[in-house]
């Protein structure tokens, strides 16, 4: 035969030839090819796709086999026709027994639910299974053959072949030992697919300890999705956050924040515990300002903001408004008010980092009623003994109408900003602010 083993499949081909010759049959005899893995104990009758005279007194004989056969690497093969069998034939290896095997199934399939981990109380063991056809995770299964067998495996790494795991030859395996374990559809020594993934298997006792997984490292980059931490297999899971019940009963959880991350796991009477300190792989940057100064009238202060965020983008807040000509690392302050300066790295990690401070009047002037306004900070910013329900407030322009009249407490110079920009004739504006039996009046006028 021109073969030494047969690996049919829907892929790798399914078209085999014998030929041989006879003597002292009549040229209408049909012949046929059997074969046997138990001295034809057993007949199995392949396909016969054609059968044609070859030469004087030969024939040849092309076949399928059927895709149901049970493989073996024991099978024989020989002719047949009415009341006549011939001998064995011998292979291409002249040997008279050689594999047959026929790949129904050759694709990658999952066990333990795609799981890459697995752990069991020490002293009992964890059953590994072929997982069935599914479509989360997307699992094709040879488990729909029921004439398949299969090689478990121990995984030695890159530097050592496989231990074949005798005896094992089922869709399930009993592990009892610590290693990394797969399985492998029995095709003999046809090459094939189909294989499993790898399941590391890790046995622990009573109060044992590991270390919790992070998608994405530690520290991890944030991300709107964030990352997932994974706890070893068990069967029930307790999570916490710095101390604090979170996740609930799930072997993994998603996580976008940093903190110390706790989980205990029970796997059939036997507790294990594990933790991770998660952190975010920030940007780091520091600011050179107090987090509250003084500023005199007419002072200027500069600013700095200093990062080691790649390409970073600055932006300045005055009492939580865009300062939207200020996108520098510096910004020189020259009023009074709540600041708040945030820097974004958008390259490489996503991250940013936000400094606040607070700029006061000079100390002094706690009932000094500013009468100059800057048009580049058109407010006009009252003490803050003002800013009280007891206060009243009056503001008129130069043509005598009123722009505000209410409460020092509902005065807020962002809202009802009433300084508008002017070409020529600096604008004067009056105010009357009455307070505990007092009343001071004055005048406003605006600069550039």
């Amino acid at each position: 035969m021109p073969f030494d083993r047969i690996c049919a499949g829907s892929e790798g081909g399914n078209d085999y030839s014998v030929t041989f010759s006879y003597d002292g049959f009549n040229a209408q005899t049909v012949f046929a090819v059997e074969l046997s893995k138990d001295n034809f104990g057993t007949i199995v009758l392949p396909e016969t796709l054609s059968a044609e005279d070859s030469g004087v007194n030969q024939k040849t004989i092309r076949f399928a086999i059927p895709s149901d056969i049970v493989g073996s690497d024991n099978y024989c093969l020989r002719v047949s026709a009415a009341g006549f069998s011939s001998g064995k034939f011998l292979s291409f290896g002249l040997k008279n027994y050689f594999p047959i095997y026929y790949k129904v199934h050759d694709r990658q399939f999952t066990i333990n639910n795609f799981n890459g981990d697995a752990t069991y109380c020490f002293g009992s063991n964890y059953l590994l299974a072929i997982d069935g056809d599914s479509k989360l995770p997307a699992n094709d299964s040879p488990l729909k053959f029921g004439f398949l067998t299969y090689n478990w495996y121990r995984d030695n790494g890159v530097s050592q072949p496989p231990t074949l795991v005798a005896g094992a030859s089922g869709p399930s395996y009993s592990v009892n030992s610590d290693g990394v374990y797969y399985v492998e559809t029995n095709y003999g020594g046809c090459s094939s697919q189909s294989y499993s993934n790898r399941v590391a298997v890790t046995s622990s006792g009573s109060g044992s300890e590991f270390i919790i997984s992070s998608s994405l490292g530690n520290p991890f980059c944030p991300t709107a999705d964030g990352t997932v931490l994974t706890a070893p297999m068990g069967k029930y899971y307790s999570w916490k956050k710095n101390g604090v019940a979170f996740g609930g009963n799930s072997r993994n959880i998603t996580v976008k924040d940093p903190g110390l991350y706790t989980v205990a796991v029970d796997s059939e009477g036997c507790s294990s515990a594990g933790s991770i300190n998660l952190k975010t792989n920030g940007i780091n940057a520091v600011i050179d300002a107090k987090d509250e100064f003084e500023l005199k009238d007419g002072e200027s202060i500069s600013v700095t903001v200093t990062t080691d965020a790649s390409q970073p983008i600055f932006e300045w807040y005055l009492d939580n408004k865009l300062i939207a000509s200020a996108t520098a690392d510096t910004y020189a302050v020259k009023t009074s008010g709540v600041y708040r300066v945030k820097v974004t790295q958008i390259s490489e990690c996503l991250s940013s980092k936000e400094f606040i401070f607070r700029v006061k009047d000079e100390m002094g002037t706690a009932d000094l009623i500013p009468n100059i306004v800057r048009l580049d900070s058109p407010y006009w910013k009252i003490p803050d003994i003002y800013k009280t329900p007891a206060a009243k407030i009056l503001i008129l322009n130069s043509n005598g109408e009123v722009l505000f009249d209410d409460v020092g407490s509902a005065y807020d110079p962002m809202v009802n900003s009433f300084i508008k920009d002017f070409k020529n004739v600096n604008p004067v504006y009056y105010y009357v602010i009455k307070y505990e039996g007092k009343i001071k009046k004055g005048s406003i006028t605006v600069i550039k």
